[in-house]
């Protein structure tokens, strides 16, 4: 068998098991939310509260959709036409043209391009949850953040193109299956390394100060079984008004998290409400089933990326040779952008499915509908989340159940409804 052969069977032993996996993990069974329920959740809503979070909304969409759109138009740009490679190969000529420059340099300016292009837009964003008091960033903060962010995906992406290209040359004919574990470990060390290292970048984390709640939150997790090594207030005022709370970690990492702005907006019953729900996905190990799926996935892409490399009109129109030529990187990146699209809303989807069993686990743990039911509405209300969303922006993206729907599941769960 040839290494194509080997690839195109490995890549469907991937998909298969992708596939099997998470017919097996994900909770394709959601708790009942009734239509109704959720009908009479939102004739409760203040009109002037509906109205408001629906404008917020509608001014962020031209924004967000925008700069997906611009984002795509960009990236197919650079990379089904020679531009890309030739920016590629510009970052490396004054380096002798070396292929750790083309890789590394290369890589880092092609997506700085795009970036820059949409710029304006994540701007036109910052301004509308300015105004309508969502967000406390000047724009200095913002800016900071901005730069920020992108030296972090700089970091973590200049050294994926390093390996990937350094493996690409040492396995010319094998790159796939190398690039493939390689792809896969990538996902396994970031879920670890992500909270410890990447998150104090952006926010101060302090332990929270003796007291009831903070005894509430140990108890609460030492009774459902998920050992927390600490709990956490993050200075996310600095940057939002804004509520939430997470788990975050594993294993001796793990800790539960919770945003300044909760403590001063919700009620202590309400964040352990919250907190429950963040413990459901701990209990369950939805991180790890995160992980592994984007593993896998990682891995898959990697090898459809070797298979992609015998289009021979593919890789002319990118002003190429090979999958394995840093002149790629601005290919590499529109196919992976099309797949991104392409998947989104099976991600949301299979996203919403492990949400609606975190709520669950919250009713179930904490036995208190109406309290769970409160904090949704302060969800709602201090975040201006749209309560019941176009049914095609749900479909697209929406990570969560909707505000209605995880109220209507709250009802029914106090009905007896499981």
């Amino acid at each position: 068998m040839t290494p194509r052969m080997w690839a195109a069977g490995t890549l469907a032993v991937l998909v298969v098991g992708l596939v099997v996996y998470a017919a097996v993990v994900v909770p394709w069974h959601r708790p009942p939310a009734p239509r109704a329920d959720q009908v009479a959740a939102l004739k409760e809503f203040p009109a002037g509260q509906l109205a408001r979070a629906r404008a917020f909304h509608g001014a962020l969409r031209p924004a967000g959709y925008g700069s997906m759109a611009i984002g795509l138009v960009g990236a197919l740009l650079l990379g089904l036409t020679p531009l890309g490679a030739r920016l590629v190969t510009l970052a490396g000529r004054p380096f002798g043209g070396h292929w750790i420059a083309q890789a590394v340099l290369g890589g880092l300016i092609v997506v700085l391009v795009v970036e820059v292009v949409t710029l304006p837009l994540a701007a036109w964003r910052h301004r509308v949850v300015v105004e309508y008091g969502i967000s406390t960033q000047s724009w200095g903060a913002w800016a900071v953040d901005l730069v920020k962010s992108y030296a972090v995906g700089a970091v973590i992406g200049g050294l994926a193109l390093l390996g990937f290209f350094a493996v690409t040359r040492a396995a010319p004919r094998w790159w796939w299956a190398f690039g493939a574990a390689g792809a896969a470990l990538v996902v396994v060390l970031l879920s670890f390394v992500l909270p410890v290292v990447v998150e104090p970048i952006f926010n101060k984390f302090t332990p929270m100060a003796d007291g009831p709640l903070r005894t509430e939150l140990m108890q609460l997790a030492a009774r459902d079984g998920v050992p927390v090594k600490d709990v956490l207030v993050a200075d996310a005022s600095r940057r939002t008004r804004a509520v939430n709370a997470y788990v975050s970690g594993f294993g001796p990492t793990r800790r539960i998290v919770v945003y300044d702005t909760m403590l001063t907006e919700a009620t202590p019953d309400e964040v352990v409400s919250v907190a429950a729900h963040e413990l459901g996905h701990a209990k369950r190990g939805d991180v790890l089933t995160g992980t592994i799926i984007g593993a896998l996935g990682a891995a898959a892409a990697v090898i459809a990326l070797y298979l992609l490399g015998s289009l021979g009109w593919l890789l002319r129109w990118a002003g190429t040779d090979s999958m394995g030529d840093p002149r790629a990187i601005a290919l590499l990146i529109a196919l992976v952008t099309i797949a991104g699209l392409a998947g989104g809303p099976v991600q949301a989807m299979v996203s919403r499915r492990i949400e609606s069993r975190a709520d669950a686990h919250a009713l179930e743990l904490t036995g208190d509908p109406a309290t769970f039911e409160a904090m949704q509405r302060r969800l709602g209300t201090v975040n201006l989340s749209d309560p019941d969303p176009p049914a095609w922006e749900y479909v697209m993206s929406a990570s969560h159940p909707s505000t209605v729907e995880r109220i209507a599941a709250a009802r029914a769960y106090a009905r007896g409804e499981r």
